[in-house]
């Protein structure tokens, strides 16, 4: 799949098959997020992956908006040292993470991090420095079922030359 592609039939999908993901694949799209845009070059990235059911069950329970993440068997966790611009960093490697998901053929679905009342705990529950910011907690599976298709807005509607 090439990469209009995959940005194009991209989505979050919240429903997983219990089949395990190779190692090898979470390897390819850990990869893919390490390779992003980062202001500086600080590459200001770590990521954790969650691969135990116990433990994801935990990091499911402590969001407000991703009980799903009990059900794929992988959650990789976006964390970036508290650098000035650690917000966008950490945010161009979860989309990375997540078109390199797509381009192999799986299912993900990012979760919010950065701002959220249990971000702190989930830093600590991961073994992390408790200075490092969580970006993004980020499901990972083998699709089950069809992903949704919501409507995105005309280009024509979002594209603006010169001025707004």
């Amino acid at each position: 799949m090439d990469a209009l592609e995959a940005l194009r039939t991209r989505r979050s999908r919240r429903t997983f098959s219990a089949k395990p993901v190779d190692r090898s694949l979470i390897e390819q799209i850990i990869d893919a997020g390490r390779l992003a845009a980062t202001a500086r070059n600080e590459q200001p990235w770590e990521f954790v992956v969650v691969t135990d059911a116990a433990a994801r069950r935990d990091l499911a329970a402590s969001t407000d908006h991703g009980p799903f993440i009990a059900d794929a068997p992988v959650c990789i966790a976006v964390l970036s040292a508290d650098t000035k611009y650690y917000l966008e960093d950490g945010s161009a490697a979860t989309q990375n993470l997540l078109v390199a998901a797509h381009a192999l053929g799986l299912a993900a679905c990012w979760v919010a991090g950065d701002k959220k009342p249990y971000a702190p705990r989930i830093v600590e529950r991961l073994g992390a420095p408790a200075d490092m910011k969580l970006v993004a907690l980020v499901a990972v599976g083998r699709p089950a079922g069809d992903p949704p298709s919501p409507s995105k807005r005309p280009l024509a509607d979002v594209l603006h030359w010169e001025t707004f």
